[in-house]
């Protein structure tokens, strides 16, 4: 009797060791040798990955190279600073290419029709990876940024509702108090001598001012706390991976297609799909050089690195090129709302005070998670009334 109970375990562990042994191998060599040679059959091919690190290393080094010094001037030219493996392998293997993180095959798009009918047409066959998953649960867990599939489409339909319609309007009124005590305090300041100014931690606590009172439905005081935990998160989570003129929105447009908030947008294929003149397999990793895209002399002209808002005086332009909030049902749940607060900041602040950079920035973004200055923004303040 006891052998018979020993030889049922032993059968059962050797079926759980064959099945976890089949699903390493599937995980790290079988898939990954499958996606490259489909994805070389059809022209698409990258730099050659090593073994286990991929092209993480490659990466790490170049960016690293290039995000040690400052930049000289203040220039928006900064895709070879913030993406230089971007730059030295599109030049090397095309548009499209594959290159490596870990063992996850990734493919750069930059096609915008491609884009398109990537966000808009496959938002249910294309989402977060296993990989980035895993990599971000302890800081930022499994809530509507990574989640996919129906409980993607569950959390999404709960937030929705909070970033439309009257429940957006309503909350213009606490963006112009919020911003109104803000402003007080920079002209206190200035009234008692100080003329320089870290502009982006007063942005920083005014926009958790204003969340905390819309959305947490508390004052700043009370919030600031859940807003420190989120920065210090932030941190963390990118340390373990790396005149005006107000018509519409042009001057937003135009600093967000410089400067937009993610310097790339990736999509993992669920399933086996078409897109365009691509056969794209299961397991693979797709993602979109927003800041390459957006600083792309093709798409946009020779002027491509100089700020021109009137560039945005039509919108006759190609879809796909402009996605600073993503697009598609999977774009950011709350664009709205930052569009509303940032005209609301911006056209309050240009009727208190006039502004100019300071001589002490430092021109040196850097990504951490999303696209940020260094060393902060140092602006002098004059007021309008002086």
């Amino acid at each position: 009797m006891a052998s018979v109970v020993l030889l049922v375990l032993l059968v059962i562990f050797l079926t759980l060791f064959i099945k976890a042994a089949y699903e390493i191998a599937s995980c790290y060599f079988l898939t990954p040798r499958r996606i490259k040679k489909i994805m070389e059959n059809q022209g698409v091919s990258g730099p050659k990955p090593r073994f286990l690190t991929g092209n993480i290393m490659d990466m790490a080094c170049l960016v690293s190279k290039h995000t040690s010094k400052d930049m000289d001037l203040i220039s928006h030219d900064i895709v070879g600073r913030l993406l230089p493996h971007f730059l030295t392998w599109s030049q090397a293997y095309g548009k499209r290419f594959i290159y490596w993180h870990g063992m996850e095959p990734r493919m750069c798009l930059t096609e915008t029709e491609l884009i398109k009918e990537l966000l808009s047409r496959y938002s249910k066959k294309a989402g977060k990876s296993w990989l980035q998953q895993e990599g971000s649960k302890h800081f930022i867990g499994r809530g509507l940024l990574m989640a996919n599939g129906d409980d993607w489409h569950h959390q999404r339909h709960i937030v929705a509702p909070a970033f439309m319609g009257d429940k957006l309007k309503g909350y213009a009124g606490s963006m112009v108090d919020c911003t109104s005590q803000m402003l007080q305090s920079l002209h206190d300041a200035v009234e008692l001598g100080q003329t320089e100014f870290e502009i982006g931690e007063y942005m920083s606590r005014l926009t958790a001012h204003i969340i905390s009172r819309t959305e947490f439905d508390c004052s700043y005081e009370k919030g600031q706390q859940i807003f420190y935990l989120l920065t210090l998160l932030q941190n963390r989570c990118a340390q373990s991976s790396r005149h005006l003129c107000f018509p519409g929105s042009r001057v937003i447009n135009e600093s967000l297609r410089l400067y937009p908030p993610a310097s790339v947008l990736p999509r993992m294929a669920f399933e086996d799909f078409k897109l365009g003149d691509l056969h794209i397999p299961k397991g693979l990793s797709i993602w979109i050089p927003v800041l390459a895209i957006h600083h792309s002399e093709e798409l946009w002209g020779k002027d491509v690195n100089e700020f021109n808002p009137n560039r945005f005086a039509t919108k006759s332009f190609s879809p796909g090129r402009f996605i600073p909030f993503a697009a598609g049902p999977r774009n950011c749940v709350g664009q709205s709302f930052a569009m509303m607060e940032v005209k609301i900041i911006l056209a309050m602040l240009i009727t208190r005070f006039k502004f100019a950079i300071s001589e002490n920035y430092r021109h040196a973004p850097v990504i951490v998670l999303t696209v940020k200055p260094k060393y902060g923004v140092q602006i002098l303040l004059t007021p309008l009334s002086s």
